[in-house]
């Protein structure tokens, strides 16, 4: 599963659940400001045996915070205010979601509460999250590279309280950078071939954000790559991941990380292709439900076409574009899915024998007629 937020541009001021965000799309260096929707998505992955997967949209739940009350307001109304703001935080969203899902799962499971496996970015691996997660639930993301962690304390035989953490352990950073911690060669699907990478991993860990869980540090080296042959080496920035789980292999770890990338290309594919938040609505049912049914229509779409065609099978009607690239696509995209919809729905209503100006080979003629006997000459004689 993959969780991540997402914002909607709007321009009305007036349209409920608005207000100034920050532009994910604007420089490191300066924090720009959009008038936006918040949403948040919940994604399950759906694996294939050649180790790809698809991020199917599950949930896609209003985000968005209350209005600020004015200057001078009542007592009563800012501290309301301010309870509100601690109920719509993304991260109490997020583990409402996530045990919502849990619930669900437990009770068509009869009681038994599956596992589950949840990927995040770094704005969700933060002490609220951590120490609220659902049962039987494990939580894969990013840490920062200076975050202090700590060893897990050694049993104590003397009466009293039991120790939480050990000993100092180095940064995330320096144990990248130390060489006495060997790298070791790790194999996962990316970019629809299975490709090495070197990590390093340290564990069970402990770390103040998450309490007494015991974790698993996984350091990733940076890959090396060419923007075009024969030009310079180039290196992407390392990551650090940790996990809650630390009986999970190094492969499994890195691989439903990859996997979490799908959630941002549903993200591109629900505003530009589907118009994800392009109704400038006003109602307030209308504001929450027009961009969820859109997505759900997406998911829809999706497995209607994993179980029509398998998964990674595509339908093969539709020759692609003569600029297209010759290779074999590992996936369908949304915007194919959609052109076999709309050959499926318009093929039986669009009739050869009606297009038959489309279907002649020869054309007739272009020029104005030409009256005989001449038409000037004709009205000359009857005005004599």
């Amino acid at each position: 599963m993959a969780l991540d937020d997402t914002i909607l541009r709007k321009t009305g001021k007036c349209i409920p659940g608005t207000a100034y965000r920050k532009d994910p799309l604007g420089p490191a260096f300066n924090l720009n400001l959009v008038w936006a929707q918040r949403r948040l998505q919940l994604s399950a992955a759906v694996t294939s045996p050649e180790g790809h997967a698809r991020m199917i949209p599950i949930s896609y739940e209003d985000a968005s915070t209350p209005r600020k009350p004015r200057k001078g307001a009542s007592n009563e109304t800012v501290e309301a205010y301010k309870e509100q703001m601690k109920q719509r935080n993304l991260n109490t969203l997020a583990i409402n979601e996530l045990k919502r899902l849990q619930d669900q799962r437990t009770e068509e499971n009869n009681g038994i509460t599956p596992a589950l496996h949840v990927v995040v970015d770094g704005s969700y691996t933060n002490k609220r999250t951590l120490r609220n997660l659902p049962a039987n639930t494990t939580l894969i993301g990013r840490i920062r590279k200076d975050a202090k962690l700590s060893a897990k304390p050694q049993e104590q035989k003397v009466k009293g309280r039991q120790r939480f953490y050990g000993e100092d352990l180095p940064t995330p950073e320096e144990i990248r950078q130390d060489p006495a911690i060997p790298w070791v060669e790790v194999h996962a699907h990316a970019g629809g071939k299975l490709r090495r990478f070197d990590v390093k991993t340290m564990g069970p860990i402990r770390w103040r954000a998450a309490g007494n869980k015991d974790l698993r540090l996984l350091v990733i080296r940076p890959v090396g790559y060419q923007l075009r042959k024969g030009s310079r080496l180039l290196y992407t920035q390392p990551a650090y991941l940790i996990s809650t789980s630390t009986n999970l292999a190094l492969e499994e770890i890195l691989q439903q990380y990859i996997w979490r990338w799908d959630i941002e290309v549903n993200h591109r594919d629900q505003k530009t292709i589907l118009g994800v938040g392009q109704a400038q609505v006003r109602n307030e049912n209308s504001v929450q439900s027009i961009p969820a049914a859109a997505v759900a229509a997406m998911a829809m779409l999706h497995l209607a076409a994993i179980k029509t065609y398998g998964k990674g099978g595509q339908p093969a009607e539709i020759p692609p574009a003569k600029w297209r690239k010759r290779q074999k696509k590992k996936r369908p995209s949304t915007q194919d899915l959609i052109n076999e919809l709309r050959r499926e729905l318009w093929a039986k209503a669009i009739r050869p024998e009606v297009l038959n100006d489309f279907m002649k080979k020869t054309q007739g003629g272009m020029k104005s007629v030409k009256y005989d006997p001449d038409l000037c000459s004709s009205l000359s004689q009857g005005a004599v």
